[in-house]
């Protein structure tokens, strides 16, 4: 299903190259899709940078971008959501946080059948509603900050207490192998309300950020269940993290 939506995608482009502009319609036509599907297309495109949509199609963005999924994401980060991904299952309901890390199990969505998606991101809402098998999207609402690019406060806080899910997939800033996540984000008790609501809570990060000495302690260890993270983690560092009740899963690029 992927491959056949990028390469889609890919023909988009060209003609976009090609002509400088294209249509919903004439587009759907000579794909043989639903317009329903471009405007998808589109809308993906249009989070990548590629092109702008206008009414009734779009014109190619003005830096002259070129389209490469996931160009902007680090092969640790794209194995890491794969691994992550593997623990979703049909209608689940799950959060996904703001960040890079978090947001790159999006694509990995695409296979799942009635999913519920809860995010305070609006980038994680743009991307979920681009795909092809749209999930549910729940919004938090709430108070927009800047720096993390995310509705924050007590409006978001009391939405998510109103609803239970499966789990919450959440990266962060650093890790303290004594206390937990870091972050340089002084708002951080959305976070923890997102892991108080959810059954399951996964941590997504390159091992590089182990160590990093940030002011912030956001999640404890008793509140993570699962850490993924890259090979580049050492045996000691996963024995003290695995000490605090956490199981690790090590992917490879």
């Amino acid at each position: 299903m992927r491959g056949v939506t990028q390469q889609r995608r890919q023909q988009i482009l060209t003609l976009l190259q090609q002509h400088g502009e294209v249509q919903v319609e004439p587009l759907a036509r000579q794909l043989q899709t639903s317009e329903v599907t471009i405007r998808k297309d589109l809308k993906a495109l249009e989070a990548s940078g590629v092109l702008v949509r206008r009414y009734g199609g779009a014109i190619a963005a003005a830096d002259g971008s070129t389209f490469e999924t996931g160009s902007k994401i680090s092969n640790r980060k794209k194995a890491i959501a794969a691994a992550a991904a593997q623990g979703i299952r049909d209608h689940q309901r799950i959060i996904i946080d703001s960040g890079s890390t978090a947001s790159a199990i999006i694509p990995f969505l695409e296979q799942r059948r009635g999913m519920v998606v809860m995010s305070n991101s609006l980038l994680v809402a743009r991307q979920v509603l681009a795909l092809e098998n749209e999930p549910t999207l729940l919004m938090t609402g709430g108070t927009w900050d800047g720096h993390s690019e995310s509705f924050q406060g007590q409006v978001a806080e009391q939405v998510l207490q109103a609803y239970d899910f499966d789990q919450l997939f959440i990266g962060c800033d650093g890790i303290d192998l004594q206390h937990g996540t870091t972050t340089f984000n002084e708002l951080l008790t959305l976070s923890r309300t997102m892991a108080q609501v959810s059954r399951q809570v996964v941590l997504m990060a390159e091992s590089d950020k182990i160590g990093r000495r940030i002011p912030n302690q956001e999640l404890a260890w008793q509140q993570i269940d699962v850490f993924i993270t890259d090979s580049g983690i050492s045996r000691e560092q996963q024995q003290q993290i695995e000490a605090h009740g956490v199981q690790i899963d090590i992917v490879t690029e």
